[in-house]
């Protein structure tokens, strides 16, 4: 079909429009001015969602919001957290209820005419934000010690919106899944890879997906193995209500029982934050975040000079083995674990190698690169355990990106936060910035260096006159990339728990490009 000139010219105004083309010339001129440099902008939006933080009655969570002080994203705006909402009643119940059931059903219809306007009421306080940011600069808190607290569904916007950062920390005392979990909370996505997790008969790992939209999203769950693919007929089309959040049992998933296992959560529409939450029987629990994109080279920062042990579990998603040479990055210099220089990883198959307790009393960061001048793409985490026998405890350490401009960890408290910096290239030197309490307590600024192929751990200055928590902002000055992590340690029932969080840019930024209206396209 022919198309007339006036729609070829609407078709190239809407895509200069769309791509943000600095100019177009009209018809007859020479050529096309050239566009302007890009700029780097605040962001004026930002998505983070909290998973459902516990079903335990023996459990205390804490929410801790935060934005930088800095330039904003122009206006005032608000950052808010607030709560999913539940998921929808079973479709499936049989129409033939027993009486008793039936009987329930009608008592509970009473009730709710009995109350009235009240169950307006409870719906509103459903929705009322769990947290809310009043400044940039000073972090935010709230608690819940509830069984059944729901998944958290936030926004950001205006000057609230650069950097902003959530997370969850949630103590549990007792039972089967006892530990310190804690998870930065997570923007979504269509796109997550969890190398670490497991179906073996000591774990109990759940997906949690979580829909931030108004329409429901689908998502699939591929399992491997250390032979493959993990055969799932149930892992398909898997739908997430709208603002709801679905946690999914990995071992449901399959028959198949893996230690090692690399999960891959995709949606066919929609998107979703995704966390694995993982229990391992006599050990502990925490939050297995997703990996950094594939790529040759990973960066797991932070491992405690304590770690009674290592396992790296690392997945190739291509079509292509990958040979990678493991490197830990140690106070003063990098080596190879001894007997461990290198991992062979399959395609599409999980491998893993345990590395025991490979730091032996210093602190360390691992590094993942091509053995053989290959680049092919991996994925990567750390489970990491300390103690041992009954004071056990267990933490994850996903692969993840650089610092860039500048990364935050919301939850810090009086004791027990300690910062890992590694520069896996050159030296580098980056700014940490210890913020206000949240309840009291003043912002301290100090500049560490870095040396190449090092770790630095960092016990953070605690705010002048602090009450409450604080959060920590690390920004890259000069020098290399820079990788970091916080780990948070609580003593609870004799045992050191904690969990470990790593710090990549929290895309504060984005380039803008230039553009400038150019009205002479419509000229005959």
């Amino acid at each position: 079909m022919k198309s007339t000139p006036l729609s070829l010219v609407a078709g190239v105004v809407a895509l200069a429009a769309v791509t943000g083309f600095a100019a177009l010339t009209a018809p007859g001129d020479e050529g096309v001015t050239e566009a302007k440099a890009a700029a780097r902008l605040p962001v004026e939006r930002s998505s983070l969602l909290c998973p459902a933080p516990s079903t335990s009655d023996l459990a205390d969570t804490t929410y801790t919001s935060f934005t930088p002080a800095g330039e904003g994203g122009g206006e005032a705006g608000a950052a808010e957290l607030t709560p999913a909402e539940p998921l929808p009643a079973d479709e499936n119940t049989p129409a033939d209820k027993d009486d008793d059931a039936k009987k329930d059903d009608k008592d509970a219809e009473k009730d709710e005419d009995a109350k009235g306007d009240k169950g307006d009421e409870d719906k509103a306080a459903d929705t009322k934000p769990v947290i809310s940011l009043k400044g940039l600069g000073k972090p935010a808190t709230a608690e819940t010690s509830k069984s059944d607290a729901p998944a958290l569904v936030g926004t950001a916007t205006g000057s609230f919106a650069p950097g902003w950062a959530a997370q969850q920390t949630t103590v549990a005392a007792a039972g089967g899944a006892r530990g310190l979990l804690g998870v930065s909370c997570t923007a979504p996505d269509t796109d997550f890879w969890f190398p670490g997790a497991s179906t073996g008969a000591s774990r109990q790992d759940y997906v949690h997906l979580t829909n931030p939209d108004d329409t429901a999203a689908v998502a699939d769950i591929e399992l491997y193995g250390a032979e493959g693919a993990l055969k799932s007929d149930v892992g398909e089309g898997i739908t997430v209500p709208a603002r709801s959040s679905v946690p999914m049992l990995i071992s449901t998933l399959t028959s198949e029982a893996a230690e090692n296992v690399t999960v891959h959560v995709t949606t066919r529409t929609g998107r979703v934050g995704a966390v694995v939450s993982a229990a391992e029987d006599e050990v502990g629990s925490d939050w297995l975040a997703a990996s950094a994109d594939p790529a040759s080279t990973q960066i797991l920062p932070g491992i405690p000079a304590d770690a009674t042990s290592v396992r790296l579990v690392a997945f190739a998603p291509g079509e292509d083995d990958a040979d990678v040479k493991v490197q830990l990055m140690g106070k003063n210099a990098t080596f190879s674990p001894a007997g461990n220089s290198t991992l062979h990883i399959k395609s599409r198959m999980t491998a893993s190698i345990d590395l025991k307790d490979v730091t032996r009393g210093e602190p360390g960061s691992l590094r993942l690169s091509p053995a053989d001048g290959s680049r092919t793409p991996v994925v990567a985490a750390l489970r990491v355990v300390r103690g041992t026998g009954a004071k056990q405890e267990v933490a994850f350490i996903p692969a993840t990106g650089p610092v860039g401009e500048r990364a935050t960890v919301a939850d810090n408290r009086a004791k027990g936060s300690v910062l890992s910096l590694t520069a896996p290239g050159e030296t580098a030197k980056v700014k940490v910035t210890t913020s206000e309490g949240s309840e009291g307590g003043s912002a301290s600024v100090k500049t560490y260096t870095v040396k190449s192929g090092t770790t630095l751990e960092v016990t953070p200055d605690v705010p002048a006159g602090l009450k409450g928590g604080y959060a920590l902002t690390v920004e890259s000055e000069s020098g290399g990339p820079v990788h970091a992590a916080r780990t948070l340690t609580l003593k609870e029932s004799g045992i050191d728990m904690f969990t470990v969080q790593t710090l990549p840019d929290d895309g504060g930024t984005v380039e803008v490009p230039a553009a400038e209206q150019d009205l002479t396209v419509l000229d005959d």
